[in-house]
């Protein structure tokens, strides 16, 4: 593990300071032209070689799920993307078809008996997530960024009180950048990890966010998914 990632990891699991307000947000300085062209032109190149590449692992996926739980081989969901606008993120099924119809909204847990025997294996090396790499292409995504979350996401807090994610400090600053497939709350924050508490990690990657620490954690992302630790509670790499 790289020093730089480390000590990015060490500054997003310190307290952080409250989130500026949403004006204050608006007001701030778009990342340099040249650094988001770059990110862009990277993620288009790496996207593009690994839809073609990829093809053969697709049809293999496909007829896992296929013959362990039959159809539909896709799911997609409406996500927020970049400042706020809302596109359709796709990915393998890895659930039961319908899952959220029969229990709900819910986030995955342990073993959680919504996934499937195919998604199991799926979740854990994060292969569910290749078709994303079309949304990465088309601009919806970069590789590396925060997490992309659904619009109008609830949370419940341990006293049982319900909160919209939108009105979590942070939100509409990890709102400025795309998000990614990866990034350093995926990575780094625990997996059980209430999602408004993974904010800080968005917003320390948001403030050093580099060509190179990209590099570093797709690299360490693939890492993780050659080991297939993606769903382990604990350090995942």
């Amino acid at each position: 593990m790289s020093v730089a990632v480390e000590q990015t990891r060490a500054a997003a699991a310190r307290r952080v300071a409250p989130a500026r307000s949403a004006a204050e947000l608006r007001a701030a300085a778009p990342p340099r032209p040249a650094a988001t062209w770059t990110k862009r032109a990277f993620d288009v190149g790496l996207s593009g070689v690994g839809l073609l590449l990829s093809w053969p692992l697709w049809c293999l996926i496909a007829l896992a799920i296929w013959v362990d739980d039959g159809r539909p081989i896709f799911f997609s969901q409406d996500r927020v993307g970049l400042r706020g606008q809302v596109f359709r993120a796709w990915k393998f099924r890895s659930m039961i078809a319908d899952a959220e119809r029969r229990v709900g909204p819910m986030q995955a847990r342990a073993n959680d008996e919504r996934v499937t025997t195919a998604g199991r294996w799926l979740r854990a090396t994060a292969l569910d997530e290749l078709p994303q790499l079309w949304n990465i292409f088309r601009g919806d995504m970069s590789f590396v960024g925060p997490r992309a979350l659904r619009p109008g996401e609830i949370e419940v807090h341990g006293d049982g009180r319900p909160q919209r994610l939108e009105d979590v400090p942070g939100f509409h600053g990890r709102c400025q950048v795309r998000p990614g497939l990866t990034g350093l709350a995926q990575i780094f924050a625990p997996r059980d990890l209430p999602r408004h508490q993974k904010f800080r990690y968005d917003r320390v990657y948001i403030t050093r966010q580099s060509f190179g620490l990209d590099l570093r954690l797709i690299a360490l992302s693939f890492w993780i998914t050659f080991r297939g630790t993606w769903e382990t509670r604990g350090r995942k790499y």
